[in-house]
């Protein structure tokens, strides 16, 4: 365990350094295809570092932000647009945006969040309250493997769809928290009580991990709807470009599934989302069809939405992490840091 926070440590130290060269170097060069070139060799580093980490969790949420979250936004970076163009005045802002699952909310974002706010079912419970319960609740969940040999299969995959959920947004929230406090930003919530959606549409646009859904929307979803428009009109250009951002989705995690098994890829966590792009499609085809003759109450619409997303989740996007033991690999990883730091400290 040692051994793998040391060379945690040198990974972010190299790509803090390599954002560094983006910050001083790289914004006065051209936009465009110039600055693109130049940012090549990050892109490629970005890529590397990650396979120095062996851990699921340490490996795995250092190539989600790096290989993904940043990669993507220097993408953006290279023609004046997303969230670092124009470049923050300080540099330890401009590594907390391009490297922290972070975004600043805008004035236009609120709103649009206004507009969307009567067709979204939000929790009575303040926030800060539900994360609370959500952190209690995932201690539950990791003291429930000690005894996992006594429980069935069904209850463990259960288990598992809710500790990966409550994981990615705790651990999302408390890398947003410091800097909320130290830039005196406000912050875009990373989840939206994904568990109370009323619609694929909800789930993936304004309930899941919203960090992705707002560097998606910019890189592929935009650019591919404004192609498709000249081709197809402004009707049907939407379509595309949502079975393209869930196509790029499945091969990002596909990425992601890699690096954490080192294992060849079996498409399952791309078919999941190819799976869910098409049923969206169909989704809104249907409300285009009916209007507001005829819409499912949310009581009836939310568990059906919950109950497919989970059974979409066991069938195609769990296997390959199940297969390739990460589940073990997690638990033990957790408990292994569990005594690592009760001994450092002497506890």
């Amino acid at each position: 365990m040692d051994g793998e926070i040391k060379r945690f440590i040198q990974v972010w130290t190299s790509a803090i350094t390599c954002l560094c060269y983006c910050y001083y170097i790289t914004p006065r060069i051209p936009s465009g295809l110039l600055r693109l070139l130049s940012l090549l060799p990050i892109f490629y580093l970005f890529i590397v570092l990650p396979l120095n980490l062996s851990s699921t969790n340490l490996g795995g949420f250092t190539a989600f932000l790096l290989v993904w979250l940043t990669n993507f936004k220097l993408l953006l970076f290279s023609f004046d647009q997303g969230p670092l163009s124009p470049p923050p005045p300080k540099l330890f802002h401009f590594i907390s945006i391009a490297c922290l699952p972070i975004k600043i909310k805008q004035e236009d974002e609120n709103k649009s969040h206004e507009t969307t706010k009567s067709t979204t079912v939000n929790p009575p419970i303040p926030r800060r309250v539900l994360l609370g319960i959500k952190f209690v609740l995932l201690g539950f969940i990791i003291y429930a493997y000690n005894y996992k040999q006594y429980l069935h299969q069904n209850v463990i995959l259960v288990l598992y769809c809710c500790h990966v959920y409550l994981q990615l947004e705790i651990t999302l929230a408390i890398c947003a928290a410091p800097i909320r406090a130290i830039l005196g930003f406000e912050l875009e919530p990373q989840f939206n009580e994904p568990y109370l959606a009323t619609s694929l549409q909800d789930f993936w646009g304004r309930r899941w991990n919203l960090m992705v859904t707002g560097i998606l929307r910019p890189t592929i979803y935009a650019p591919i709807r404004r192609v498709s428009t000249h081709l197809i009109g402004s009707t049907w250009a939407p379509l595309p470009a949502v079975i393209a951002v869930f196509v790029v989705s499945g091969l990002m995690h596909e990425i992601l599934y890699n690096y954490i098994t080192r294992a060849p890829p079996t498409w399952e966590v791309t078919s999941f989302f190819i799976l869910h792009g098409m049923c969206m499609i169909i989704e809104v085809a249907v409300k285009r069809a009916l209007t507001d003759k005829w819409r499912l109450h949310p009581a009836v619409s939310g568990p059906l939405v919950v109950a497919f997303v989970s059974v979409t989740s066991v069938w195609l996007f769990w296997p390959q992490l199940l297969r390739n033991g990460v589940d073990d690999r997690t638990i033990r990883e957790f408990f292994n840091t569990r005594d690592f730091v009760k001994n450092k400290f002497k506890w």
